[in-house]
């Protein structure tokens, strides 16, 4: 790849398995910017909010968005559900929206294997109500940054890499 590719969207919609499947599949690099963070500041994403709050995190997700825009090439990234904020996205790469319902995300969390460990991953999804407003908020603004939309409702894993090699200009 000659270019970063940025995966964003909701928590659950499924960058980070998609992002594995893909450099499986091309044999590239992908990295995640909470897990980049977590390793820096060893310490767990909720616990990081627990301790020092959201603005804090931000503060640490614009320091990677830096990061990965001076020092990363040719690499797949998916993104935490808020990166989108940073003020440097589209500087670091092409951007990709994986995009779906919050009813359809949620199924899918509800519906995995380790369905418990990926709701408690994401611990907004006690409280629904508040899980949907954040969704309804981020909505547009991931749209806003997005170069590309990859619709992943009810499609299968291979179809999405498909729709993300074309994107990515690598032949499958």
């Amino acid at each position: 790849m000659k270019h970063n590719i940025l995966l964003i969207g909701f928590m659950g919609v499924g960058k980070g398995t998609v992002a594995r499947a893909f450099a499986k599949e091309f044999e590239i690099y992908n990295i995640d910017t909470d897990d980049l963070i977590e390793s820096k500041e060893n310490k767990r994403i909720v616990k990081l909010f627990e301790k020092y709050g959201e603005n804090y995190f931000r503060q640490k997700e614009q320091e990677t968005a830096t990061w990965l825009q001076k020092k990363v090439k040719g690499t797949l990234i998916s993104c935490g559900g808020g990166f989108y904020k940073v003020n440097n996205i589209n500087k670091i790469g092409k951007v990709v929206l994986l995009d779906a319902s919050f009813e359809w995300i949620y199924n899918r969390l509800k519906s995995a294997k380790n369905s418990e460990a990926k709701l408690a991953k994401r611990p907004l999804f006690k409280d629904l109500k508040k899980a949907k407003a954040l969704y309804k908020e981020r909505e547009k603004a991931y749209k806003k940054v997005a170069d590309y939309i990859i619709s992943v409702e009810n499609k299968k894993e291979k179809d999405i890499i498909k729709e993300l090699a074309n994107i990515a200009k690598i032949k499958s």
